[in-house]
């Protein structure tokens, strides 16, 4: 059976790709007034650093996989849940980490000083509220995640063209 491959699961793919990009240079390739590598370096160890990365490497890796794997075809359910989940997960954690003590205030007493070492010096272009702003680097790849979970769930409510043929034919 050819694949019928939506423009939404390219799109997908592409937010996963620059997501994976990011994973992979954010703290270890200096990015101008993007990122600050010294003094993430200063934050946190080598191990931990590596082990950051491949935590997030690994995670959109497997969702990548997913999609390659099942785009243009019927996505089982438990798939769709996987990836709407999985994403949602990593977003609520963006939450708590920046977007919850910049708007409320709750926790950015505990993430000011350490944001503001590691980040300080990076650009960003909101204002600091409660002591932290999310930099430039981290809002676009807040803003790409949120993309992809509006992309998942869409691709997980709507049928490509094959979908409903393909599952009359499996039942029957």
């Amino acid at each position: 059976m050819k694949r019928e491959i939506r423009f939404s699961e390219k799109l997908l793919i592409v937010g996963f790709s620059i997501i994976l990009l990011f994973m992979i240079v954010q703290d270890w390739i200096p990015l101008g007034s993007l990122n600050d590598v010294h003094a993430i370096a200063e934050v946190r160890s080598f191990n931990e650093l590596l082990i950051v990365t491949t935590i997030g490497v690994v995670q959109i890796l497997l969702l990548m996989g997913l999609v390659i794997t099942f785009m243009g075809k019927w996505y089982p359910i438990w798939i769709k849940l996987w990836l709407i989940i999985h994403q949602v997960f990593i977003f609520a954690g963006v939450l708590l980490d920046w977007w919850i003590p910049y708007f409320s205030g709750l926790g950015a007493e505990q993430k000011a000083e350490r944001y503001n070492q590691m980040f300080g010096d990076t650009h960003s272009f909101l204002p600091i509220m409660n002591g932290i702003v999310p930099n430039t680097l981290h809002t676009i790849f807040h803003t790409i995640l949120l993309i992809c979970i509006i992309l998942t769930v869409y691709n997980a409510l709507t049928n490509s063209r094959n979908d409903n043929k393909a599952f009359f034919e499996n039942v029957n």
